[in-house]
């Protein structure tokens, strides 16, 4: 597990999931402040949701990741270094 958090598109993905909960809190908390008129019940309902939302943000990300939907170029790359990397563990052997 710790091995794919050194990936860089895990890293990247990791700090795109910060960046846009520090973003996305901080409307939260303001609206509401605004809907309720205080600002501590802001500061409440923005600080729940930063941990939600946080892990359902990375967890919709790497699902879209793996995923090849509108990917056809990704798909036949990954088909071909696959193909690549059998024929050559075939070669090895002989």
């Amino acid at each position: 597990m710790l091995e794919k958090i050194k990936t860089p598109s895990v890293k990247r993905h990791i700090a795109k999931t910060i960046t846009w909960r520090i973003v996305g809190t901080i409307d939260t908390m303001f609206l509401g402040w605004i809907i309720t008129g205080n600002p501590i019940t802001g500061m409440k309902i923005g600080g729940l949701e930063l941990v939600t939302k946080m892990a359902l943000y990375f967890a919709h990300e790497r699902v879209w990741y793996k995923s090849n939907f509108g990917l056809e170029n990704r798909k036949n790359k990954e088909e071909d270094s696959e193909n690549i990397k059998s024929s050559n563990e075939h070669e090895n052997q002989n």
